[in-house]
């Protein structure tokens, strides 16, 4: 039987490569963003995850046009994928940036959970949480973003003891990923873009579309015994002592 997978951002670089390899894997794949793609595989929902916080409704109908695409495939997935990053030292963030953040990055894919737990439950799914290398270590100008992942980190322990054995939970933390829109904030900017590289110590940077194999495997029945954990494809940069001696 054909499952189905729901993944939020899936008009961006990591999203775009969920879509096609969870759809490779035999998948039937509904995506969600705030504007449609150009080309999109499977079935696609329009929506805006800020205003799921604040609107009980919204979520209500939401999971309805889900259920309303999946037809008979049993909903097995949930990829919390989408995510906004609001940059500043704190006194530079807006009001509205801390407050977005946090309801587009943990209070939408709570709130995802929460209303297509009973599909999750019956197909016996997971949830898979995008984390990132920064709930764990970050830098100056990320303090919105970094509590927001450390947040969804959190969260995923908090699910997989909660929702268990029904559905599983898994948090999926890349470090720097070759996204259309990380490139080109480097567009002649070569040298950053290498010492980037270069303190990773794979001596690169993630594709997305190896992140997006990561994913399908932890969804997968071979990944069944992994719950409230963290898989970090992180390149080994938190591994790496960042030092000026």
């Amino acid at each position: 039987m054909t499952n189905s997978v729901l993944i939020t951002g899936a008009a961006g670089g990591i999203g775009s490569a969920l879509v096609r390899a969870f759809a490779g894997a035999g998948w039937m794949v509904i995506g969600t963003d705030s504007a449609k793609p150009k080309s999109a595989s499977g079935a696609f929902i329009e929506a805006d995850l800020s205003a799921f916080a604040t609107d009980p409704v919204a979520v209500a109908d939401f999971a309805k046009d889900v259920r309303k695409a999946a037809k008979s495939a049993p909903l097995r997935a949930l990829v919390n994928n989408a995510a906004v990053q609001r940059l500043g030292r704190l006194d530079r963030l807006d009001h509205d940036d801390i407050v977005e953040t946090f309801n587009v990055n943990v209070a939408a894919p709570m709130l995802l959970a929460k209303a297509l737990l009973p599909e999750l439950e019956a197909a016996k799914g997971v949830i898979i949480n995008m984390g990132s290398v920064h709930a764990q270590a970050t830098k100056p100008g990320f303090s919105a973003y970094a509590a927001s992942k450390a947040a969804i980190h959190g969260l995923t322990r908090a699910l997989a003891v909660d929702l268990g054995p029904k559905v599983r939970a898994v948090t999926l933390a890349p470090a720097a990923v070759s996204t259309p829109m990380l490139m080109a904030g480097f567009d002649g900017k070569e040298d950053a873009f290498n010492e980037l590289e270069s303190v990773h110590p794979a001596g690169r940077i993630a594709s997305p579309e190896e992140i997006a194999k990561i994913a399908v495997f932890l969804a997968s029945n071979e990944a069944a015994f992994m719950t409230g954990t963290c898989v970090y494809a992180d390149g080994g940069v938190l591994s790496r002592l960042h030092d000026p001696a």
